[in-house]
């Protein structure tokens, strides 16, 4: 059965904020809320970068049914796993019903922080993998000292654990990356309804398979367009842009080759309709995703939380 999800967006909201709309959302009828981790946002217009793990301790606390996720984490260059594998042991055990961590290669936008080197895509993907494998044997409870070719931990335990360890949901945009995602994963991740996820189901990945639509609900098609250029204007960047570009400036300058026209016929849901919303979630899910989640951009999240408790959710009852 299809979970429909809704998008907690760090990049445009402060903590408290999150958290009132993941109760807002719980409210409508969706199944989960998903937050995003960032250090920075990718635009100046966006103006936020709440600390994700403060964020989920709040969201936590105040939900009482709905399933909750972090998507995407990178817990490779700027935080050593075993800091995230606390971080994801002690929000899993707050979550009423069940939390679904997402993990990427990153961007350098977030990972350049602390001065480390920025390797290729190749090195990242393996030290992703070697992530996971520190989480999954600190997530045992038991007494851990890995030394690895890029992680080293020492005596290290956990002993606030989960009742259940969460799914390990790996975010992947290409063949080879879905393959390893397939190999080490619990899961996929990805944004729109992409078919990489049949690279990865052809791999012998298994598990939940999550996807992420942006849209603007808006008084009109003309200011929802205005409003998805003013604040996302970064999703029309091509290629791998996104993942190589270090600060806000930098995103800033390269999103002036992205026009409104380009957000208008991109992938962003800008027509007003319950069924263009409708239609592109059926798609997500013909191919291949079962927990699809929205993304309202901009600052009036009450226009599509209206519309999805009002004409989308019912359609899919």
């Amino acid at each position: 059965m299809t979970q429909l999800g809704y998008t907690l967006s760090s990049e445009e909201f402060g903590p408290n904020e999150l958290v009132n709309q993941a109760e807002r959302a719980e409210e409508v009828g969706f199944d989960f809320v998903s937050v995003s981790d960032h250090y920075h946002p990718w635009l100046e217009a966006q103006g936020e970068s709440p600390f994700v793990w403060s964020s989920l301790g709040g969201i936590a606390a105040s939900v009482e049914e709905i399933d909750v996720a972090v998507g995407v984490t990178c817990p490779t260059i700027k935080t050593h796993p075993a800091i995230i594998a606390q971080a994801v042991a002690t929000t899993a055990a707050m979550v009423p019903e069940k939390f679904y961590f997402g993990v990427g290669t990153g961007e350098l936008l977030n990972e350049h922080v602390l001065g480390d080197h920025w390797p290729e895509h190749r090195v990242r993907l393996e030290m992703l993998e070697e992530a996971v494998e520190v989480m999954r044997e600190l997530w045992t409870g038991e007494q851990v000292s890995h030394h690895g070719e890029h992680y080293d931990v020492q005596n290290a335990r956990l002993f606030t654990l989960p009742d259940e360890i969460p799914p390990v949901c790996v975010s992947a945009f290409g063949e080879r990356a879905a393959q390893g995602a397939a190999e080490f994963g619990d899961g996929f991740w990805s944004v729109g309804p992409q078919d990489v996820v049949e690279d990865w189901e052809d791999a012998g990945g298994e598990g939940p398979r999550l996807t992420q639509l942006h849209a603007c609900v808006a008084d009109s098609e003309d200011a929802a367009v205005a409003t998805a250029h003013e604040q996302w204007a970064n999703s029309g960047l091509p290629g791998e842009l996104a993942a190589e570009l270090p600060t806000t400036a930098h995103f800033e300058q390269a999103t002036r080759m992205v026009s409104e026209e380009d957000i208008r016929e991109g992938s962003i849901i800008t027509e007003q309709s319950a069924d263009a919303h409708i239609e592109s979630i059926q798609e997500a899910i013909d191919t291949g995703y079962d927990h699809v989640y929205i993304h309202q951009i901009g600052a009036d999240q009450e226009a599509a939380l209206a519309l999805y408790e009002n004409e989308i959710l019912p359609s899919f009852d």
